[in-house]
């Protein structure tokens, strides 16, 4: 801890004034969240955002990104290009001003964008500070103005180098190792949010080049039917319960308004929001509106076609909700989010805009098409009729919890220490596993828990059914979470739940069936970064004394090249129950020497779309991705 002053003097001799991007480089986490591998993504956010808010003024119709060699970045659009002139008040071109201060931008004059995703004026200005060069090329007024920086600093004045047909700008930046812990962007992750932006802004084409591998790869997106598409590639893989999507769009003097809905034969709820083009991943104002609006227009249907008695309760949200999937989009002039990430949105007046929009449009279609509103409505009261059985189920496991170390699953071997933040529970494959990682392990703070076989796949079952599935049950017990709408992190028994299934086509599908039920219904376990996947070797390898594991193909080669053929000995591990407790121990779940995955969900989105196509009901789906993706696979075992 520094030394403080004795005399405790705080004058204004202690008050520090960071000039200019002097405070974006101090601090960076506080402008675009994070100095990893999210942070270094965001600053290509912030600079594409910038061009989809021209095409939101229609003046852009196509965006160009490229990854280069080096992880340099260009950005490329056809909007109106910043504006070049001479700033009356600093005597430098806009430009400059745009990119060197805080807050400065068009967004903050209604005139000149309509509505704007960049509400905080931050985004260039924050991309050039992180930066160790930066190199701006603006298209306006038939000239080509360009500009350099170094690291939030001009090189020279902004200055006119041609002549131009054509409007637009063209940004192309390298992230400043100084700042980014990582520096390596990855092509699938801007990929997603590109696709993503593609379907919010009808008509706008966007596309992505990587240059860096010897064949460049390449994506170009463009969607005339806009968050229709969007949700039928959603629901790839899923089967509908209706013969169409329900689609509705409305400006009104508070907000633009755009929905797409269907519904499909599975249990989840996929519902995802949008405010300006932002994932409001929190939801908000927007969704309360939809929510509710969809709960009492439903159940008004419900009642006066008969499909409720006046006896019986009105359906829950939750059952309604049940198998859909929808996109809410709202576009407003002045968005209030919650923080700079921009997760939830708080504008109240957007609830009941959204409400009425949503109400209007549900009651007339559900009307118009009655086969449909049948499907709907029979799905819905069976769902109610689940959940009144999962709601037995659950309350049997609660009264089971509450007894605590007497209610643990049979199986279960606990460990003693009771600070959750010290233990970990192992999700072992079968019962020979299962005894050498009980004997293998330390019993003060590791837990195992075996499985019997695969679990059920939760993608095609109601809830009611999961809760009565053993294995399932001695999950739920044992980690103390809860699950669905009584998750609660804080009662997590374990800070780390590591999957370790065998290295081989049986583990992989374990795993990813315990992976689905987390991300359906114990999402809070991945968010928080509390599940792993154990690596445990693939072979052993022995010469004379000397003795290596190997957790890859290449890793084998290495050994060979190291120790040579002749002599040795080798053993292909095929499950975890073919190694002793010790070998176990030392090759997989020994601290100092493991190695442990965290899962992670970066797109929430895309994890839901390929949860339903690798897990649901429709084998042609399944095969198509299986047959597109096979040849990007990195490493088949993860």
């Amino acid at each position: 801890m520094a030394e403080v002053n004795a005399n405790n003097n705080y004058d204004a001799s202690g008050i520090k004034v960071l000039e200019g991007l002097e405070a974006v480089r101090k601090r960076p986490g506080m402008y675009i969240g994070s100095t990893g591998k999210q942070g270094l993504h965001h600053l290509v956010y912030e600079i594409v955002d910038n061009s989809v808010d021209e095409a939101l003024m229609n003046v852009c119709k196509n965006i160009d990104v490229i990854i280069e060699k080096g992880d340099v970045v260009t950005v490329i659009d056809d909007g109106r290009g910043i504006p070049t002139g001479i700033h009356s008040s600093y005597n430098k071109s806009a430009a400059e001003i745009a990119m060197t201060k805080l807050h400065a931008g068009g967004k903050f004059d209604d005139s000149n964008y309509k509505v704007s995703g960049g509400l905080h004026g931050v985004g260039l200005s924050v991309v050039n500070a992180l930066s160790e060069w930066l190199k701006v090329k603006i298209y306006r007024g038939g000239e080509i103005h360009e500009q350099t920086y170094h690291r939030g600093v001009p090189e020279e004045d902004l200055k006119v180098t041609g002549k131009t047909k054509r409007t637009g700008t063209t940004i192309t930046f390298k992230p400043d190792a100084e700042i980014f812990s990582e520096l390596e962007f990855s092509y699938s992750t801007l990929k997603h949010r590109l696709q993503e932006l593609a379907y919010l802004n009808k008509g706008l084409r966007i596309s992505l080049k990587d240059e860096r591998p010897e064949q460049p790869e390449y994506e170009e997106y463009k969607y005339d039917g806009g968050i229709v598409e969007y949700v039928t590639h959603l629901n790839m893989g899923k089967t509908p319960l209706t013969e169409g999507l329900i689609y509705f769009e409305k400006e009104t003097e508070a907000c633009e308004i755009e929905c797409a809905i269907q519904y499909t034969d599975s249990y989840t709820e996929s519902l995802f929001s949008y405010a300006n083009n932002i994932n409001t991943m929190e939801g908000g104002m927007h969704v309360n509106g939809f929510k509710s609006a969809l709960t009492r227009s439903i159940n008004a249907y419900a009642r006066k076609y008969n499909f409720l008695k006046e006896n019986e309760d009105n359906l829950s949200g939750e059952d309604i909700r049940e198998g859909i999937t929808a996109i809410i989009s709202v576009k407003l002039k002045n968005p209030e989010f919650e923080g700079q990430t921009k997760t939830k949105l708080g504008n109240p007046e957007v609830r009941g805009v959204v409400d009425t929009v949503v109400a209007d449009n549900i009651t007339a279609y559900l009307e118009e098409h009655p086969s449909d509103s049948k499907n709907l409505m029979e799905k819905a009261v069976l769902a109610t009729r689940a959940r009144a059985a999962a709601k037995k189920a659950k309350e049997l496991i609660r009264r089971k919890s509450a007894l605590e170390t007497a209610a643990l699953p049979g199986k279960l071997a606990d460990c003693s220490d009771r600070d959750p933040a010290n233990c970990e529970i192992y999700i072992v494959e079968g019962d020979s596993a299962g005894g050498s990682a009980k004997q293998g392990r330390d019993p003060r703070t590791q837990a195992i828990l075996p499985l019997r076989g695969k679990i059920l796949n939760v993608e095609k079952a109601r809830l009611d059914r999961i809760l009565n599935t053993d294995t399932i049950r001695s999950m739920i017990t044992a980690f103390g979470t809860g699950i669905t709408e009584e998750f609660d992190i804080t009662k997590a028994r374990y800070h780390k739940i590591v999957i370790m299934t065998d290295a081989d086509v049986d583990g992989s599908h374990i795993r990813t069936l315990l992976l689905t039920f987390f991300y359906r219904y114990m999402p809070g376990l991945i968010d928080n970064g509390y599940v792993y996947i154990a690596q445990p070797p693939l072979y052993k390898v022995q010469k004379g004394k000397e003795l290596r594991y190997c957790y890859t193909d290449e890793q084998l080669e290495e050994i060979y090249a190291e120790l040579g053929r002749e002599k040795t000995e080798l053993q292909r591990y095929k499950g975890l129950g073919e190694m002793n407790s010790e070998q176990l121990w030392e090759t997989t779940m020994n601290p100092e020497n493991r190695t442990l995955l965290r899962v992670k969900v970066e797109d929430a989105i895309e994890a839901d779309r390929i949860c339903s196509v690798l897990m649901g009901d429709q084998v042609q789906p399944r095969k198509d991705f299986i047959t597109d993706n096979a040849a990007k696979v990195i490493n088949l075992d993860i």
